[in-house]
């Protein structure tokens, strides 16, 4: 394809250009070979020089030379310019004197409700892990019938096995409530319908991972069990020659896609009293979800029960100071200095007497047997208005001690976009932040966990527990998910220790998935405290009894003594050191250190400049209105040629020439072509080949400008 233009348009732009280029340059020439010899010659880079002036032999020298150097000028800036890009950062430490905002301080019971209250929707599920336990420890002992007799229906949805794994190759399913008797006792306990029989290995009904118990961290310490009995049969006693290291069981929980279906697995622990636990978090997870939010606040510790006194600085303060808030894992918890409706306090002075001192109440007494094996508070320093998770980073208070917690202030400030992929609030990671809904700020927890209950919706239909749910979804349960256990449950973790790592995997999935691989992003900023620990039995045994004394009767009006060692813990919170200490990010490579290294690596191996830079860009834009003005003479004569080719016709006469020219509107009738009648106005030399020899068309440059051929590269004059 070819450029055409009207061919006075393109005489026009040819003139302009030539002239331009004339008045910029005077004098490195109009052809390539000359601006390139101009340039050598005039410019300040070492080396283009001695190549125009020197001999053959040096100057093949210098070439080479110059063509090296700048070479490596070329690498060592390829290498800073992506040290640049790279965006790297260094950290760096500061320490500062000021007043420090007290941290939000939040404190729950381990147990997250009170077993008085909550124990009618848990009874059923009691006597269930009651009647279990019996007939795994005592067999022999397990009576007949049981009064009154047990509903398994919510143990059918979700029911602990035990697994025989004497045979490792071979292991036998024994299902505590469901077992048949065999005459001579070498089957006890065995579920025919469990049994994978005859030395096969039913490979469906074995989940191969739930088979490694190690996953949960916890050792078989416990004495191996027996299988027990069905409802109506007694299982007979344990052979007499058995041997502990005979009897290899294991407790597990059986998951199944619905009730009576034979499409199971078996999640199962190296211990039995984690998997205990496991159930009963899990059943009593599925009890509770269909309470109203309400009412498990109310089935919880009261912040008027549980805080007995306290104390900041040598201002005292009540549970009318904390903020409460419904915790999934301990129920309801209490937050001083949250700063959600007033301002944070601030300390200015270190040490014990300036902190938070609190003495706690915990009602020990009143906690759920199978829900919490740990009795104790859990409490967390975070920053104000941030939501606690104190599965990750809370610590617990022992009952009956004074724990002192001494504090020291980390400061972090992360670098964001492009030397990072932390975010300023979380309003541009592409993951909905469920724990918007408390008002709190961004943190990479609320994330993590956001993510794993999406995907839990996805996946389940329903939503865990433990976090908050999406608009118009539900919490999982037994009865309307009848399968979550398996699909759910199961498949993400549970509900205990693996639950976190659960969350992340689940993170990674969905970074490698829809979502960007900045799903999670780390916070801008972040404060970090870390906590020096001590602890001291409270009260002592000589200060015990008026202590006790007094404490019962401020909670309760009561002369006797309702409280003991069991159940009150002290606290002391305050900051270790007045100082803090900033840990902060900054670029390592900026646009200056960018521009003085290519300078310096300019400089050293070629002597150049910045200015010898403008002088390269120099001649680049000389080069290229030059190729503009070649195109254009090319276009003009190439269209010359086709007109020429098209119209072989007799030659104009001269009157027909001056016709031509002066009377634009005229057509010659015989012989004159368009092209010919074009070429005549423009080029006043024109003669056509055939027509009247030897004499030329009179010259009429009065009445017209000066051809563009004619016009000399050194004139100056700018006719119009």
């Amino acid at each position: 394809m070819s450029l055409a233009l009207p061919t006075g348009s393109s005489m026009k732009l040819k003139k302009y250009l030539v002239r331009a280029l004339h008045r910029l340059q005077k004098g490195p020439g109009y052809t390539y070979k000359e601006l390139l010899v101009w340039y050598c010659d005039n410019t300040n880079t070492h080396g283009p020089k001695r190549i125009i002036k020197e001999g053959p032999k040096k100057k093949f020298i210098w070439f080479f030379l110059t063509l090296l150097f700048a070479s490596l000028v070329f690498w060592q800036w390829g290498i800073l310019i992506n040290t640049y890009l790279s965006y790297n950062v260094t950290s760096s430490l500061s320490i500062g004197f000021k007043t420090m905002k007290f941290p939000a301080v939040t404190v729950c019971n381990a147990n997250p409700f009170k077993y008085s209250e909550v124990k009618p929707l848990l009874k059923e599920l009691d006597r269930l892990i009651e009647a279990a336990l019996e007939r795994i420890l005592q067999p022999e002992n397990s009576s007949d019938t049981v009064s009154p007799p047990l509903d398994l229906e919510l143990w059918n949805q979700i029911p602990l096995v035990l697994i025989d794994e004497h045979d490792k190759d071979n292991p036998i399913i024994l299902d505590i409530f469901e077992t048949n008797q065999t005459a001579g006792g070498n089957e006890t306990g065995m579920d025919s319908e469990s049994r994978m029989g005859n030395g096969t290995r039913d490979s469906e009904t074995m989940d191969s991972e739930s088979r490694v118990g190690n996953d949960t961290g916890y050792n078989d310490t416990t004495a191996p069990p027996t299988p027990g009995v069905g409802n109506h049969t007694t299982a007979p006693p344990a052979p007499t020659n058995s041997t502990m290291e005979e009897k290899k069981y294991k407790l597990a929980v059986k998951l199944c896609s619905h009730q009576g279906s034979d499409n199971c697995t078996y999640r199962n622990f190296s211990s039995a009293a984690q998997a205990v636990t496991e159930w009963y978090v899990l059943q009593s997870t599925s009890i509770l979800s269909k309470v109203p939010l309400h009412d498990r606040i109310r089935m919880g510790y009261q912040a008027e029960d549980m805080i007995l006194a306290c104390l900041y600085g040598a201002e005292p303060c009540n549970y009318k100071n904390f903020t409460q808030i419904y915790h999934p894992d301990h129920g309801n918890c209490y937050i001083f200095n949250w700063g959600m409706d007033e301002e944070a306090l601030n300390s200015s002075n270190p040490g014990a007497e300036f902190g938070l001192k609190l003495i706690l109440d915990i009602s020990q007494q009143d906690y759920i047997p199978y829900l919490s094996s740990a009795a104790g508070a859990r409490l967390m320093l975070h920053q104000q208005k941030s939501f606690p998770f104190l599965k990750d980073q809370g610590i617990y208070a022992m009952a009956g001690t004074e724990t002192s917690i001494g504090v020291l202030v980390d400061e972090l400030e992360r670098m964001g976009y492009p030397y990072s992929d932390c975010t300023m609030n979380g309003s541009d990671v592409p993951v909905k932040n469920l724990y918007s809904q408390y008002n709190t700020s961004y943190s990479i927890q609320a994330c993590l966990r956001s993510c794993f209950q999406i995907h839990m919706v996805e996946i389940c239909g329903c939503g865990h527990y433990m976090f908050p749910l999406p608009e118009g979804v539900n919490y999982c349960n037994n009865e309307d998910y009848p399968g979550w256990g398996k699909s759910c449950w199961g498949l993400l973790g549970g509900s205990g220790q693996t639950l976190r790592g659960s969350v992340r995997t689940e993170v990674q999935r969905l970074q490698r998935g829809n979502l960007q691989t900045n799903a999670v992003s780390v916070p801008s900023s972040d404060t970090q405290y870390k906590m020096t620990i001590s602890m001291a039995d409270w009260p002592s045994e000589a200060s015990e009894d008026w202590i006790f004394h007094i404490l019962s009767y401020e909670r309760d009006m009561s002369t006797n003594v309702t409280l003991d060692r069991n159940g009150i813990i002290k606290l002391n919170i305050y900051f270790q050191e007045y100082n803090y200490r900033t840990i902060s990010e900054s670029a390592a490579t900026t646009i200056v250190w960018l521009l003085s290294s290519l300078g310096g690596q300019f400089g050293f191996w070629m002597g150049g400049s910045v200015l010898c830079l403008v002088e390269f860009g120099e001649i680049i834009i000389d080069s290229l209105w030059i190729t503009i003005i070649h195109l254009i003479s090319w276009c003009k004569g190439l269209q010359q040629r086709r007109a020429r080719a098209r119209y072989p016709d007799a030659p104009p006469t001269v009157s027909e020439l001056v016709e031509a020219h002066t009377n634009l509107g005229f057509q010659h009738e015989a012989g004159l072509h368009e092209a010919e009648m074009v070429e005549a106005h423009t080029n006043l030399g024109f003669q056509h080949e055939a027509g009247m020899p030897g004499t030329p068309p009179p010259n009429y440059d009065s009445l017209r400008v000066q051809p563009l051929d004619t016009l000399s590269p050194d004139s100056d004059t700018d006719t119009e």
